[in-house]
C-alpha cells in the first residue's frame, strides 16, 4: 500500500516502484486535500506508454488498484474490496506546506496526527513485513552553521507543520514499542524532480522561481536580519525513492531489524536520506544560468526574522545511510537541469 500517490512525492515514488520493481499497489486516494488525480493518472499513463514498447507489456490496469479512501477517517483491510492484504506499507501521505499550517495549525495538525494514527492501526490489522514512514529535516527545527542533525537528535519543531511530522514520528514509534509493527523512519529534505518524474505545486520555490525567470519578474530571496539567504539540502524524488527501495530490500533480508523485542533495540530503525545543501540563492542563480538569463532580478526579504515559524537552515548527516551501503544522490546541478528542461518542453505546468 502507497499511501499519497496523487501527491507530488507519492507519484514520483510510485513512478519509480512501477518501472524498478514488479509489485502490484494498492492506491487509497481522495479529493479532499492537496493531491490531484491528474497527477496521479498522468503517471499511469506515461508507466503504461512506456510498457507498450515493451515485447510483453504490463499495463497499470494489472498492477494497480485504486481505492476512494479518506486516510484520516478510520477504516479496515475490507473498504478496499477482495485484494491480498498488503506486505508494505509505503505512508508518504500528509499535508506538507508550512505557510498552510501557519495560518491553519489546528486543521493541519489534526489532519496529519489522524492519518498516522488510521494507517498504524491499519499496520495493526494487515501486520504487513514493513512499514515505511516519510518524515522531514524540520522536525530538528533549525540548524546552525556546520551542524548537522543525526537520526536521534532531540526534536524541536518550530512550526505547526514540523510539530505535526514530529507527532506522527512519535505516534509510529509507539506503535513499534507497543504493539511490534515493523518499523524503519526516514526524515528527507526539500525533495524536487522533473515534469516527466511528477510535476511539484507552482508554489513550491522551484517552480515559482522557474516561473518568475521566464517572465522577467522579481524572484524573492529570503533571507536573515545579516542578509544571509536560508539553506537548504535538495534531493531528486528519483533519489529519495531509490533510498527507499534499498531499504525496503535491506530489511527483507533482516526483517527482524525492523520489529520491537525486549531487550534488544530501544529505538526503531531510522535514517536520514541526504542530498546536497544549497542556499536558496545559489539554486535561484543555477536555474537562472541554465535558462540563460544573465541578471536575474533576484530581491532580498528579510522573511526570517519576520516569520519565526521558518528555520533559515536545515542540515542533515547521512552517514548511517551511506554506510549501510547506499550510493548516494545524483548531483543537484543534473536534477536542476532535467527540470528546466522538462518545463522548458511542458510550459503548461508553470501556467498553475
Amino acid at each position: 500500500m502507497l499511501t499519497g500517490s496523487n501527491g507530488f512525492v507519492g507519484a514520483g515514488v510510485l513512478s519509480y516502484l512501477l518501472e524498478e520493481t514488479d509489485w502490484v499497489f494498492l492506491l487509497p486516494t481522495t479529493s479532499m486535500h492537496h493531491g490531484s488525480q491528474t497527477r496521479l493518472n498522468n503517471t499511469l499513463r506515461r508507466y503504461n506508454a512506456k510498457q507498450m514498447l515493451s515485447k510483453d507489456p504490463v499495463l497499470a490496469d494489472e498492477r494497480v488498484r485504486i481505492v476512494r479512501c479518506d486516510l484520516t477517517q478510520p477504516f479496515t483491510h475490507r473498504i478496499f474490496g477482495d485484494v491480498p492484504t498488503p506486505e508494505l506499507i509505503l505512508n508518504i501521505a500528509s499535508e506538507s506546506h508550512v505557510d498552510r499550517s501557519i495560518e491553519d495549525p489546528t486543521g493541519f495538525i489534526r489532519n496529519n496526527v489522524e492519518l498516522i494514527l488510521n494507517v498504524m492501526e491499519y499496520a495493526r490489522e494487515v501486520q504487513p513485513k514493513l512499514v515505511l514512514q516519510m518524515s522531514t529535516d524540520e522536525v530538528f527545527g533549525n540548524a546552525r552553521e556546520g551542524e548537522y542533525h543525526r537520526e536521534w537528535d532531540p526534536i524541536r519543531p518550530s512550526n505547526p507543520y514540523s510539530a505535526s511530522k514530529a507527532a506522527q514520528e512519535a505516534i509510529a514509534y509507539s506503535y513499534w514499542r507497543t504493539y511490534g509493527v515493523p518499523l524503519v523512519i526516514t526524515n528527507t529534505m526539500n525533495l524536487i524532480a522533473p515534469v516527466r518524474t511528477s510535476p511539484q505545486g507552482s508554489e513550491k520555490f522551484v517552480p515559482m522561481v522557474i516561473k518568475r525567470l521566464m517572465r522577467g519578474e522579481e524572484v524573492t530571496i529570503h533571507v536573515d536580519e545579516n542578509g544571509e539567504s536560508g539553506s537548504r539540502c535538495w534531493i531528486d524524488v528519483r533519489d529519495f525513492a531509490e533510498a527507499w527501495k534499498f531499504l525496503i530490500d535491506y530489511y527483507e533480508h533482516n526483517p527482524t531489524e525492523a520489529t520491537y523485542y525486549p531487550y534488544q533495540r530501544h529505538v526503531p530503525a531510522k535514517y536520514n536520506i541526504v542530498g546536497q545543501e544549497r542556499s536558496n540563492r545559489w539554486v535561484a542563480e543555477n536555474l537562472a544560468e541554465l535558462l540563460g538569463i544573465e541578471n536575474p532580478r533576484l530581491v532580498d526579504l528579510d522573511f526570517h526574522s519576520s516569520r519565526p515559524g521558518h528555520d533559515p537552515r536545515y542540515a542533515l548527516d547521512g552517514d548511517k545511510l551511506f554506510s549501510l551501503g547506499w550510493d548516494g544522490p545524483r548531483p543537484l546541478e543534473e536534477t536542476l537541469a532535467d527540470i528546466i528542461v522538462d518545463y522548458q518542453n511542458h510550459p503548461e505546468f508553470l501556467e498553475e
